[in-house]
């Protein structure tokens, strides 16, 4: 099955200004961009547009500011790197919609950029707001998304702005889609997926469809730290989301009764603190005692992993096993990077996480398909459909 949304390279832009959905959610340090993927990954649909002669207005989010402006999330930072990797000034609006914004895009001719200022400065983003999508929807002709990064959400931007202004896949998006269906319709199982990261809440929901799905689930990350808390072990200054413990022991129940098979964790690194130079210490089981954090999953856990990896016919990963940027705390995941490296079946990597650990190691070239999107590839891999997706033209 082919992909079957229209394609950025059959729209006629031409003297015509786009509004381009562009995934620009990096990471910054010291308002600079520390990780460019993200923006490199769109620069083949931004220059095929610009050749075409289009105008660019371009919307991102960045972070998750609850709907108001945050000055250390401006996307000003990331618009200056993006026009030294272009070639071309990239003009900053100040906001994301309003007068001032309105004659800036008025202003464009062939081959202007515009960035809008972060979209969740505005409450009506995550609420995909009519008004909202109306307001981006007036600055342009015609709507491209390519942020498949953020496809699995029907904000404003990614799904109401469709409703009003005929919609395009942009390049990085089609190939996402078609790489991913691709895995999906030629399944090679057993099929292991690894788990880990910080945001439990939205890895929870995943597990509860993977049960249905996968042959193994290998969780690792903070996101182990619910689920023991869930089965009354003690977790100590470990980071626990609160809603995620109800969730991991909803979990842990249907995963008694599915075929597949759910693994935590047999063992930790500990750390004193969040630090470089923390006092540290391997724990042989998973009781964290009081004034420790558990930051990485241990020895025998990693190598265990590494097998069940090794042994897939099909790997799904999303989400470190620790804190991988600190050198104490970045085993576990080092073990499950090459080992999904090396694993004969097809890999398929998501996450931004997830790849800055991959890239971090030098394994970035060894894996079949690294997703620029998480949850998106996560909920594609499921067989959910994507609204930013389903929103766009019929090829």
């Amino acid at each position: 099955m082919g992909f079957s949304k229209a394609s950025v390279r059959d729209a006629e832009v031409g003297g015509r200004r786009v509004l381009v959905r562009v995934d620009f959610n990096v990471p910054l340090d010291d308002g600079r961009v520390a990780d460019e993927t993200r923006i490199r990954a769109a620069l083949p649909t931004l220059e095929l547009l610009r050749e075409r002669g289009a105008a660019l207005v371009l919307v991102s989010h960045l972070g998750r500011p609850k709907g108001k402006p945050e000055p250390a999330l401006s996307m000003r930072p990331v618009g200056e790197r993006l026009s030294e990797l272009l070639g071309a000034e990239v003009q900053q609006a100040p906001a994301v919609i309003g007068g001032d914004v309105e004659t800036m895009a008025e202003g464009m001719g062939p081959g202007d950029v515009l960035l809008l200022e972060n979209v969740r400065f505005e409450p009506g983003e995550t609420e995909n707001d009519p008004k909202l999508a109306g307001a981006l929807a007036e600055l342009a002709d015609l709507y491209v998304n390519d942020a498949f990064g953020a496809a699995h959400r029907a904000h404003a931007s990614t799904e109401g702005v469709a409703r009003h202004l005929q919609g395009y896949a942009g390049l990085l998006l089609e190939r996402e889609v078609t790489e991913l269906t691709r895995v999906v319709e030629s399944l090679q199982r057993p099929l292991v997926v690894v788990l880990g990261g910080a945001k439990v809440t939205d890895k929870i929901g995943m597990i509860d469809r993977f049960l249905e799905i996968a042959d193994r689930i290998l969780i690792g990350g903070a996101v182990c730290f619910s689920f023991f808390r869930a089965q009354g072990v003690a977790t100590g200054d470990s980071l626990v989301e609160e809603a995620g413990v109800r969730l991991a022991a909803e979990a842990l129940e249907r995963a008694a009764s599915s075929a597949c098979e759910l693994r935590l964790p047999v063992d930790l690194v500990l750390g004193e603190r969040f630090d470089a130079g923390a006092e540290h210490r391997e724990s042989d089981g998973v009781e964290v005692p009081d004034g420790w954090i558990g930051l990485d999953i241990g020895p025998r856990t990693a190598a265990a992993y590494a097998e069940a990896i090794g042994a897939a016919g099909t790997v799904l990963w999303n989400g470190p096993m620790g804190v991988f940027e600190l050198e104490l705390f970045a085993a576990g995941t080092r073990a499950v990077a090459e080992a999904v490296a090396e694993a004969p079946g097809t890999t398929v990597v998501g996450g931004g996480d997830s790849v800055a650990a991959l890239q971090q190691f030098g394994l970035g070239e060894k894996v079949d398909w690294l997703s620029t999107g998480g949850g998106a590839s996560l909920e594609l891999l499921e067989g959910k459909k994507l609204p930013g997706v389903e929103a766009l033209l019929d090829a």
